[in-house]
């Protein structure tokens, strides 16, 4: 088989590089099925340089395609579209794998299919979270990287021909969030069962939370608000509310938790200061997911209210 690593990519030039150098070097095993591969990287219009320097590097196995700034959900699309692979693998570009990393995939698609009897399924690796630009690879798993998602970009590879059966991302989620666990849910109605690959790992970086990064943060909740409402407009179950945190549920522990609003990013700015000041900006980022995960349900809510009023939903 030829796999193709889909990458779709927007101003990630510094971590893009250890994200493609990590890919160069991996190690398949004598009897791999693994005929080669390629790294399609889409760039979606990045304005920091990515294009030309990945003009200009020399990576034997990065094929790189260029659109305008569309989300990561048209540039998946057109990633896709262009690869040549029987097997599709979605990374992001500021993940970091391990040299094993394809070989792992390999392996479980493999089992998975002699067991299942069905090429029915895809592979979901392990996806580990860290602030170490200098040494992705060295942090170790935490309670907060555990994911229950079904099919997540991440870390994921499928047959071509299922995504193409499904229809491919959805390219109106152009903001921010659920672009892949709504053509999780058009696969979950193919058949396809997940199977966990827990040793195909990718480290995702990110920098040190800061304050500096709260407007932006609080902007991606709102963008993900709105694209969940989308989420439910194309699959109006309960699952779906569940996921998008549009019930009475999420409305009440986040309303409760962050004090209908009155814990937010201004009267919470001196507790998170102080923690990132004592070197713990990891716990700083999870207390300000209270005020954050209610700015979430407020766009939920605005926007199911605007798609009501427009008579898009019931």
């Amino acid at each position: 088989m030829f796999l193709s690593v889909v990458i779709p990519t927007y101003n990630r030039k510094p971590i893009l590089e250890k994200c493609l150098r990590s890919l160069e070097y991996q190690r398949l095993s004598p009897n791999t099925p693994i005929q080669g591969y390629e790294v399609v990287v889409v760039d979606d219009g990045s304005t920091d340089g990515t294009v030309d320097w990945l003009q200009q590097v020399n990576f034997p196995h990065v094929r790189l395609i260029q659109q305008n700034h569309c989300g990561p959900a048209a540039a998946r699309n057109l990633g896709v579209e262009s690869a040549k692979g029987d097997i599709i693998i979605f990374i992001d570009s500021d993940l970091v794998v391990l040299e094993t990393f394809l070989q792992a995939h390999m392996d479980a698609l493999t089992a998975g299919y002699s067991r299942l009897g069905s090429d029915r399924a895809f592979t979901y690796g392990s996806v580990i979270n860290t602030a170490n630009f200098d040494d992705p690879t060295s942090e170790p798993f935490k309670v907060t990287d555990f994911s229950a998602a079904y099919f997540a970009t991440g870390n994921v590879a499928i047959a071509r021909k299922w995504l193409e059966k499904a229809g491919l991302f959805d390219t109106r989620f152009q903001l921010y969030g659920w672009e892949d666990l709504e053509l999780g849910v058009r696969l979950k109605q193919l058949g396809l069962q997940l199977i966990k690959c827990p040793e195909a790992v990718g480290y995702h970086w990110h920098p040190p939370f800061t304050l500096d990064q709260i407007p932006n943060l609080i902007d991606k909740e709102i963008q993900r608000g709105r694209m969940g409402v989308l989420f439910y407009q194309k699959h109006p179950t309960w699952n779906v509310r569940m996921m998008i945190q549009m019930t009475w549920l999420h409305r009440v522990l986040w309303g409760v938790l962050s004090l209908g609003g009155l814990l937010n990013e201004v009267t919470m700015a001196p507790l998170l200061r102080w923690l990132i000041n004592r070197g713990k900006p990891q716990l700083a980022l999870e207390i300000a997911r209270i005020f954050l995960n209610w700015y979430n349900v407020q766009g939920v809510y605005a926007a199911y209210a605007e798609q009501r009023q427009a008579g898009a939903l019931r």
